[in-house]
């Protein structure tokens, strides 16, 4: 009787570098899902036009295009690190929490050195892209996800 034998070894398919948002091309496939995942999330946290602006790293003219869908650029590699940032903090949150407190959270003042009384949203249009990844890797601790 022969048995399976399961292989530990990689496929002999291509070898695919990490993903990272330095290509242009890699750029422009993740625009569209990253644009639409930024403006679910945008609902969700109730973001105002300016907040939403300043998260992405753009004019508040922009966002308003961004927002009725008819921008038509390609996200810069920063925006789309931002957009990463925000959306894992969402779905951490979302984790973490079992009620509408995974969108609340964002709003609420927290007097922890990470915030220094300032709420996460606050914290992450003040301190940008570091702020932003300082602020997932919090939730996903706070998650036991590290």
């Amino acid at each position: 009787m022969a048995s399976a034998v399961l292989s530990l070894t990689p496929s002999a398919g291509p070898v695919r570098p990490p993903q990272t948002f330095a290509r242009e091309e890699d750029r422009a496939r993740l625009t569209a899902s990253s644009i639409l995942a930024l403006r679910g999330l945008a609902k969700a946290w109730a973001l105002t036009g300016p907040e939403a602006a300043i998260l992405l790293g753009v004019s508040e003219s922009t966002w308003d295009r961004i927002k009725a869908g008819t921008w038509r650029g390609v996200l810069s590699q920063d925006q789309l690190m931002r957009v990463s940032a925000m959306i894992g903090t969402f779905k951490a949150l979302h984790l973490l929490f079992a009620n509408d407190m995974a969108d609340r959270w964002v709003r609420l003042r927290n007097a922890g050195p990470l915030f220094t009384n300032l709420s996460p949203l606050e914290a992450m249009m003040e301190r940008g892209i570091p702020g932003m990844i300082e602020i997932r890797q919090h939730v996903d601790a706070l998650r036991g996800g590290l």
